[in-house]
């Protein structure tokens, strides 16, 4: 499998993740952003959405969408599940993870910050804030949908909703937002980043985040 991602990417992190926990080899293929190399016709082949990550699996075939593709491996690769069979919490940790996955990144990514510069002229602080407020607001909402007395969000090994929280949080560090109000996702994020495959999909463990 080769999986296309670029070191910063939250998308890229959770499925880098959610491989490393399930112990699939894959060829990590970086994809530079910044530099615009998903507008270029070599990854427009690979994926017409311009977006990271992309799994190209052994058949060719190419998956796109970090929950679709962590959404395969479940299906393919059962062993530790992301998500449990039973329906009710199933559809919690689905809840807790969409929270992110569509309430807070889509309003954060790349794209949207760099039309709100050009369009709206915003500038950096301006962008800072923006973030910050989606963030919080969506870290909010985690605080009372999430349970406690357990590990991590819904027991005591990480799900989707984990992998999805740990990933927002580092963006929360990197932007100045204090997770302090949020001591359940705080906590989330330290169990998280104790367990090895997921430090070890972490930006900052990825070799292009030594030449940044």
């Amino acid at each position: 499998m080769i999986l296309y991602s670029y070191w910063r990417s939250t998308t890229s992190f959770r499925v880098r993740a959610a491989l490393n926990l399930k112990k699939v080899d894959y060829t990590l293929v970086s994809v530079d952003l910044v530099a615009g190399e998903q507008h270029g016709d070599v990854y427009r082949a690979v994926n017409p959405g311009y977006g990271v990550p992309a799994l190209q699996l052994n058949d060719g075939t190419v998956l796109t969408q970090s929950l679709a593709i962590i959404d395969y491996l479940d299906a393919t690769f059962p062993e530790p599940p992301m998500v449990s069979s039973d329906p009710a919490l199933r559809a919690k940790q689905l809840a807790a993870a969409l929270t992110v996955a569509t309430d807070v990144h889509p309003v954060n990514n790349l794209r949207v910050l760099s039309r709100l510069e050009g369009q709206f002229g915003a500038n950096a602080d301006d962008k800072v804030s923006w973030m910050r407020h989606w963030m919080a607001e969506g870290f909010s909402a985690l605080e009372a949908l999430l349970p406690g007395g357990v590990e991590y969000a819904f027991g005591n090994t990480p799900d989707l909703a984990d992998i999805c929280i740990v990933v927002q949080c580092v963006n929360a560090h990197r932007f100045g937002l204090s997770l302090d109000p949020y001591p359940k996702v705080a906590r989330i994020e330290a169990n998280c980043l104790a367990v090895p495959e997921i430090a070890a999909a972490a930006p900052d463990a990825q070799p292009e985040a030594e030449k940044s």
